[in-house]
């Protein structure tokens, strides 16, 4: 089973940046998709980025241009990096399988998240 662990977050004033850091536990790590989501409170879960195991990447239109999604296969992480925040940023971040997101597989599971708070 996979397993994700999410870490980075803070406090930050509007315009400010945060990296966050998605460290898998899998020995395939180079042959997975990641993407990372987001949640605030009282909101549904929402697809932040994603990265391929060929690099391929993707953004939501709310956070193209500000945020860079990246992978370090020799470490099974996944980065993102959080420039030009937004109070509307805010929200507990996590890292997943898609699929896992999608309920397709039964293998995986939600982490903790890390949390982002942006102050304006």
């Amino acid at each position: 089973q996979v397993q994700m662990v999410e870490s980075g977050g803070g406090l930050v004033q509007a315009g400010g940046s945060l990296r966050l850091s998605c460290v898998v536990s899998t020995n395939i790590f180079r042959l997975i998709t990641v993407y990372w989501y987001r949640q605030a409170p009282g909101k549904q879960r929402e697809l932040v980025a994603g990265i391929t195991s060929g690099g391929s990447t993707n953004y939501a239109d709310s956070v193209k241009g500000r945020f860079t999604i990246s992978r370090d296969n020799a470490k099974n992480t996944v980065y993102l990096q959080m420039n030009s925040l937004k109070p509307e940023d805010t929200a507990v971040y996590y890292c997943n399988d898609p699929r896992v997101a999608a309920g397709t597989t039964r293998f995986g599971s939600w982490g903790q998240g890390t949390q982002v708070t942006v102050s304006s």
